[in-house]
């Protein structure tokens, strides 16, 4: 997770299950991202964490009774939505999720969400029986009417000792919808294609040419994209990068199975990013058996394999889609990235260095140039994620979308 939480004030309303411990981890999270961090605890919530878990670890007070708060001439339950970006329910149970769906005001958490018009996100965590109960599935499709974002648990082993749907997700996916939904959405409406990783192309069973990509630059700027408020869609090389929350994930692994894959997707997209680094050339023969070392021929004889950044500048529809691409260079950055942008027909072309320290593949640093018909911008040696944020303030900045 990046700083985009520095400044921003969240509430984290919990309520009473097993699951609250894992909040606590979430609400350290936010703080050491400088998040402000409002906590309401219900009654019930305090029977499996302390309040003084949770302000510990926020440094703030933590609210738990609103006839107390409000002796003290404080409007908690107004103040608190109102001052916040969002309001985090986590760990939501089927209890919780009833009250909201019929708008009960009976305790501070409950009034608060009343009375707040800010992005209420819920996250539920029971056990499976309870959650596949008509009367929870009925709940939160209430809720979810009322534009609150519920977040689907995750399925696994419970504290029940059952197994199935219900528990509580991780931050790192719950995180990337709370950005989301405090951010500027200045993607919003967008259908965004991103390409990432290198691909295989297979040799024999055992054997494949490649590249160092590890695609954390394309998984980056799928990422940020989903977090502004975009529809993404990611076609992945193989990586062991974690997929993004939020974002339609299509696996391929050869240049030709990526080349399909963007073929079959591309013409809806508003916006189309090539940051795969696919293989220019695939073995000519590909055998079916592993060559064994002793073999008396050593020569692969290679083929080219579809230019499809090309391709993609000659299909591509200039007036509704933006087309941005990528490209590796040691040497001569902006003419190489100038000869590109005008070859491919490109709107926009971000060159890695990749013969800067600590920068290009493998690594979680980038060094970009970017580079458009009208200028060339050198972008600071940073993060990838921090980067493609870069990258997407220069398209909004520069007035790019179509």
């Amino acid at each position: 997770m990046s700083s985009s939480f520095a400044g921003k004030r969240i509430v984290v309303g919990i309520t009473g299950s097993i699951a609250a411990f894992k909040v606590a981890g979430w609400v350290s999270a936010l703080a050491k991202e400088e998040a402000l961090v409002d906590v309401v605890m219900t009654e019930a919530a305090t029977r499996f964490v302390s309040s003084l878990t949770f302000s510990s670890l926020s440094g703030r007070p933590v609210y738990n009774d609103m006839f107390s708060a409000e002796q003290e001439g404080h409007i908690s339950h107004i103040s608190l939505g109102r001052e916040a970006d969002c309001i985090l329910i986590a760990p939501a149970t089927a209890h919780t999720i009833a009250r909201l769906a019929y708008g009960l005001a009976d305790d501070l958490l409950s009034t608060t969400v009343l009375a707040a018009r800010i992005p209420i996100i819920v996250c539920p965590a029971m056990n499976v029986q309870m959650y596949e109960h008509p009367a929870t599935r009925k709940n939160i499709e209430t809720i979810k009417e009322y534009g609150y974002r519920v977040i689907e648990p995750d399925s696994g082993v419970m504290a029940c000792g059952e197994e199935g749907t219900g528990r509580l997700p991780e931050w790192e996916q719950v995180g990337e919808y709370v950005l989301r939904d405090i951010s500027d959405n200045d993607l919003l409406g967008q259908s965004v294609l991103v390409t990432a990783g290198p691909t295989r192309e297979s040799y024999d069973p055992v054997r494949f040419l490649s590249n160092r990509s590890s695609g954390k630059m394309g998984y980056a700027i799928a990422r940020t994209a989903f977090r502004r408020g975009a529809k993404v869609t990611l076609i992945s090389g193989p990586t062991t990068v974690a997929p993004p929350a939020g974002v339609e994930l299509i696996r391929v692994s050869s240049a030709e199975e990526m080349h399909d894959a963007i073929m079959e997707n591309y013409e809806d997209k508003s916006i189309i990013v090539k940051a795969a680094a696919v293989a220019d050339f695939r073995c000519a023969e590909q055998f079916t058996e592993k060559i064994k070392k002793d073999t008396s021929s050593l020569i692969m004889e290679l083929e080219k394999n579809p230019d499809i950044l090309k391709e993609l500048g000659t299909v591509c529809d200039r007036d509704r889609q933006l087309l941005i691409g990528f490209a590796a260079e040691s040497s001569n950055i902006e003419e190489e990235g100038i000869k590109k942008l005008k070859n491919k027909k490109l709107d926009l072309i971000g060159v890695n260095n990749i013969s800067s320290d600590n920068a290009g593949f493998e690594v979680d640093n980038n060094q970009i140039t970017l580079i458009d018909s009208n200028q060339v911008v050198q972008l600071l040696h940073t993060s990838k994620l921090q980067a493609a944020d870069l990258i997407w303030n220069h398209v909004i900045d520069n007035k790019m979308l179509k």
